[in-house]
């Protein structure tokens, strides 16, 4: 008789993934990953996460695992594991780090689940730091700078560090997506920055609820007008009491439309 499933998966292109296999790992950072929240054994935007693992292959390796290929590790992964679960699918070339890959190197895929989350529950007070991520439009993994700077908040009073770019204007947070509400629109930053998948689902539903949206430069300067959340793989929101010792506005108008929005976003099977 099979075990039924596990708190934690951990696998390698589908298969359960040994200690040897694990160990040249340890201190590896040149790949790169998507992270997804598993509801009933389905996922929002699967498309999108498909389409950040393809982006981020062919830029970091030239190359690229077929879709299919990418779908059969993750329900491998999800038949072992809870129907709830947080899932993280990382990408990256056994030739490992410091090294050029000949062209017979493949791909390999680490698919890790652990406990289903939500986030926290916030309000958010976030503390600027000028910061601009190499590859900015890749999730690739080693970026110490995010735990560096949500750890210097944290010692300030805050609760998680936000990024300036070197023109003065907001991009990111530490592992999130920044969005804002004038009243009328929402606000996204206009900046070098990762495109989330979740950012991506609220962007196509709330154009199919034809609520206006725009992308524009936002500087510390600009917030006293707005609403503000974060946002990621684990939440499409959560309020930001206040960035620096500027409050924003009320969020809750804001809120209840983002949750709307991602809500109709439907949930499939890999």
């Amino acid at each position: 008789m099979s075990a039924g499933p596990t708190s934690s998966v951990v696998q390698r292109n589908g298969h359960a993934a040994s200690t040897e296999a694990l160990s040249p790992l340890a201190f590896a950072g040149y790949a790169h990953f998507t992270a997804m929240q598993v509801r009933g054994g389905k996922v929002r935007g699967l498309d999108l996460h498909l389409s950040r693992l393809r982006h981020a292959s062919m830029e970091m390796f030239g190359k690229a695992l077929p879709d299919e290929q990418l779908l059969g590790h993750l329900r491998a992964s999800l038949a072992a594991s809870p129907a709830d679960r947080s899932l993280m699918a990382t990408v990256y070339s056994p030739a490992g780090e410091f090294t050029v890959a000949g062209p017979d190197v493949g791909l390999d895929v680490l698919v890790s689940t652990g406990p289903a989350s939500s986030g926290p529950k916030g309000p958010l007070a976030l503390m600027t730091v000028e910061h601009e991520r190499m590859l900015p439009t890749i999730k690739h993994v080693g970026e110490v700078a995010k735990t560096y700077y949500l750890r210097q908040a944290v010692a300030q009073g805050f609760d998680d560090a936000a990024f300036v770019d070197r023109h003065g204007r907001l991009s990111e947070a530490s592992i999130w997506n920044l969005a804002f509400w004038d009243g009328e629109a929402v606000v996204w930053p206009e900046a070098e920055m990762l495109t989330g998948t979740t950012m991506g689902i609220i962007r196509r539903q709330l154009q199919a609820l034809g609520v206006p949206q725009r992308a524009q430069e936002i500087r510390p300067a600009d917030l006293s007008a707005l609403a503000g959340v974060v946002m990621n793989s684990w939440t499409p929101g959560i309020a930001i009491s206040r960035i620096d010792a500027t409050p924003l506005g009320d969020p809750q108008v804001f809120l209840a439309l983002l949750h709307r929005a991602f809500e109709a976003e439907p949930l499939v099977s890999p």
